[in-house]
């Protein structure tokens, strides 16, 4: 599966970050904690009810609201 958003990304699955739907404040808080175009991250697990998510990123975990996660665009690797 070629999962076009990060909320798509199977638990376990790779992927790189291609873009942005979000409105710019969330966009900007996003960047700041390492979500940037070309960063690649990994899927470590969804909350019981799947909202959060937690992924890797740049070495370290961060969980992001599932809503959040649908704005980040990515191509799986």
């Amino acid at each position: 599966m070629n999962a076009s958003t990060l909320a798509e990304l199977a638990i376990g699955g790779r992927a790189k970050i291609t873009g942005f739907t979000l409105e710019s404040g969330t966009r900007q808080r996003l960047m700041e904690m390492g979500l940037t175009k070309g960063a690649e991250c990994q899927m470590v697990r969804f909350a019981p009810l799947g909202d959060p998510l937690e992924i890797k990123v740049r070495g370290y975990h961060l969980s992001l609201r599932k809503s959040e996660a649908q704005g980040i665009q990515v191509q799986t690797l």
